[in-house]
């Protein structure tokens, strides 16, 4: 039996260490697999609880000097408190650093421009204000390197320590058991080094800290939308409690103007409801006895009651929460190149700053210039920075995924991020998808002697009892338009034909042609009429008044606001558009030509739908599947990607890949140009951190860097990753 489980690390500095807890993690028995995210520092694993427990899981992890907890150990405000301290912490850090770094700034620029001030260059002044910076404020440093070497693994903090310390005792041993210099000449201190590289990468990692919290600022967003407190009523009485406390079955009370507190089931009462921060839709939706509401959606103007069916983590906003959080955490399968260079990067680090204290010491000064030898080695130590690289993919799909949400996009996972970056076919389901899924009547044609109103009058009194869809749309047609509509006198339903119903004693037949054939009414006249609706996708039904046709009513399931600009778009991004019904080849082609699709799959019935899906996979294609029904599940999971109308059904939902919360189609172009969007900005980091350390660690290794400004460089390496996949957030979805 398998148990998934996400559990939050805490203490992971960089890539390495994240590379470290995966691999221990996967090499447990009982792991199926984990995966590790540095950047929203959780661990995702599915293991066998009967082979291994949570309990074992958080041991093995805490031995490498980590805190591991379950992920509903802390609630989201546990987590944002906890995030909070530790950039507090940071920012004092960094004040402290700063004071005690000041007066070797202001002695590194003197000396530049020719004045020594001798009391800043006083060997016991500089010990004085290095040693608390050094092991005080650096503490942090020394205790990960500590757990790493433990561990029997390296990571940032062991270049740090390595780095840092070697530059402080090399300094030690010069001013104070080295001989003194002659006179004239001054002492080789690297103190400042120490201190100016810990103060840069506090600023560095403080920046760090600043950006992550924003990139999860969509999860704040939606976390945000929920409301605090619920009017329920419990005992016969009215009252107020906090939202966590409303309980199944329990009935609310929602005023106008109000947030519904969670989602539930209308039982008293009517209202128009604002849904547009789930949906997208602009328009309240009207609500009465027996519909559902969603939880954070708005009350707009009557007072109803609900009993509440769902609640806490079972809401729909919760649920769209935990999508978001799932796929943050996630691993694009680009980042595998990152994961396998951290893996042996702070080693061979190590192995090339010894190469180069050699090569400097024996090779280049003959065993003269110590000096040189420790600075070059020191650089190379320290301007290596496996952030950049752990961060890379990371931080980009979380604000990816996040500007997503915001948009109503939402995709499950780094790796269909990745996959709809290269898709080349969108196939989409015709009804309820590039169309509303609702029949409407398109044309009233009067032919006798009623006029088009009365003809609407007359159809709607008829279909008034009817539960047909062509027969409810010309109802509601009716009801739009006309202020009364009365009921007909009896009503008769005629299977695959039409209805029957008498008016004021006169016999209405509303039918196809096989109806008119049955009653005996010619119809001859009228073809080519009914042939021209037909050519465009819609179904002609005859009203007839005592064996006397007096119209042709026209109903048709319309296409979709958006729909033609959503494939215009799809097809400029270099997308071939197909389009899959069960509708025959004539109805399917009117509807294609209207929204400019020129590659049909018509007469395909649902069972076959996948198997349509598979014969594009097997052309050598990347498919994407639209869908929003049941019956599109199979060819949504068969897909490369999915996409599933956010507007349908949950068995849809749950089989794609990628959910469209708004129902417009033209968020499918968005979700493909903002994958795309993303993945470039993933290369780009990628890109950088490894031209960064290509670049940085041999010129450093050939003396060319000094160690502070390998220090400002290492620690504003990961700060511009992250700025660079923030930038994503300025991304317009829209055009």
């Amino acid at each position: 039996m398998k148990k998934q489980e996400v559990f939050q690390i805490i203490g992971m500095s960089c890539a390495a260490c994240s590379t470290k807890v995966e691999k221990k993690l996967n090499r447990l028995e009982g792991v199926e697999t984990a995966r590790v995210n540095l950047a929203t520092e959780k661990a995702e694993v599915v293991y066998n609880p009967a082979v291994i427990t949570a309990a074992e899981l958080i041991s093995t992890i805490e031995a490498l000097g980590y805190q591991m907890l379950p992920n509903e150990a802390q609630s989201s405000d546990d987590r944002a408190e906890q995030q909070e301290r530790e950039l507090r912490r940071l920012k004092w850090e960094l004040i402290i650093a700063v004071v005690f770094s000041l007066p070797f700034l202001i002695g590194m620029l003197l000396s530049m421009v020719g004045v020594n001030v001798a009391f800043l260059h006083n060997p016991y002044l500089q010990l004085l204000l290095a040693t608390p910076v050094q092991f005080v404020i650096g503490f942090r440093f020394y205790r990960n390197a500590f757990y790493a070497l433990r561990a029997k693994s390296a990571n940032m903090d062991v270049l740090i320590v390595l780095g840092t310390s070697a530059a402080y005792f090399f300094s030690l041993y010069n001013g104070f058991l080295k001989p003194p210099p002659a006179a004239g000449m001054m002492q080789e201190l690297y103190f400042e080094a120490g201190v100016m590289i810990i103060t840069l990468i506090l600023l560095g990692k403080y920046l760090e800290a600043v950006a992550k919290g924003k990139t999860s600022e969509a999860i704040k967003k939606l976390m945000g939308l929920q409301a605090k407190t619920a009017q329920v009523i419990r005992n016969g009485l009215e009252e107020e409690i906090p939202v966590a406390e409303v309980r199944l079955g329990d009935v609310v009370i929602v005023k106008p103007g109000e947030k519904i507190p969670v989602d539930g089931t209308i039982v008293a009462g009517n209202s128009a409801i604002d849904e547009s921060m789930l949906t997208g839709e602009s328009l309240p939706v009207e609500k009465t006895v027996g519909d559902q509401v969603v939880g954070v959606t708005i009350n707009k103007y009557g007072t109803f009651k609900f009993t509440a069916t769902k609640i806490g983590h079972e809401t729909a906003l919760a649920q769209i929460i935990k999508l978001v959080e799932e796929a943050q955490s996630s691993k694009a399968p680009i980042q595998k190149i990152a994961d396998r260079v951290a893996g042996v990067f702070v080693p061979v680090v190590i192995g090339i700053a010894l190469l180069t204290f050699l090569i400097w010491y024996y090779g280049v000064s003959g065993g003269q210039d110590l000096s040189a030898a420790v600075i070059s080695a020191v650089s190379v130590l320290v301007i290596a920075c496996p952030c950049a690289l752990g961060l890379a993919t990371p931080t980009a799909i979380m604000v990816g995924t996040g500007k997503g949400a915001e948009n109503g996009i939402l995709i499950k996972g780094g790796e269909h991020l990745e996959t709809a970056y290269r898709l080349n076919v969108v196939v989409l389901d015709k009804t309820g998808t590039i169309t509303k899924g609702e029949p409407e009547v398109t044309d009233l044609l009067p032919v006798g002697k009623l006029g088009e109103e009365q003809l609407l009058k007359v159809a709607a009194m008829v279909e008034k009892a009817s539960e047909h869809p062509l027969g409810v749309a010309i109802y509601q047609k009716g009801k739009e338009t006309l202020e009364n509509i009365l009921e007909a006198e009896s009503f008769t339903a005629i299977p695959g034909k039409g209805v029957k119903a008498v008016v004021e004693d006169q016999n209405i037949y509303i039918g196809n042609r096989s109806l008119m054939k049955e009653i005996g009414v010619d119809i001859a006249s009228l073809e080519q009429q009914i042939s021209q609706l037909e050519e465009q996708g819609k179904t002609v039904m005859l009203l007839v008044i005592d064996q006397v046709i007096e119209g042709l009513i026209g109903v048709a399931d319309t296409v979709k606001e958006g729909s033609l600009g959503a494939i215009n778009k799809l097809q400029q991004l270099g997308m071939e558009v197909y389009m899959l019904t069960g509708d025959n080849q004539q109805t399917a082609a009117a509807i294609a030509g209207q929204v400019g699709i020129t590659k049909v799959l018509a007469e395909v019935l649902p069972e076959n739908k996948a198997f349509e899906v598979a014969r594009l996979k097997e052309q050598g294609k990347i498919v994407a599947m639209v869908g929003d029904g049941i019956n599109d599940a199979p060819a949504l999971a068969e897909a490369d990607i999915g996409m599933a109308i956010g507007t349908g059904t949950d068995v849809a939902i749950e089989a794609a890949a990628i959910t469209l919360m708004r129902g417009d189609l033209r968020t499918i172009p968005a979700a493909i140009s903002l994958s795309r969007k993303t993945m470039t900005k993933i290369k780009q980091n990628l890109f950088w951190a490894f031209i960064y350390n290509i670049i940085g660690i041999p010129i450093a290794a050939l003396g060319y860097l000094s160690p502070v400004i390998a220090g400002a460089a290492m620690a504003f390496s990961s700060v511009s990753v992250l700025t660079n996949s923030l930038s994503l957030k300025r991304f317009k979805l829209n055009e």
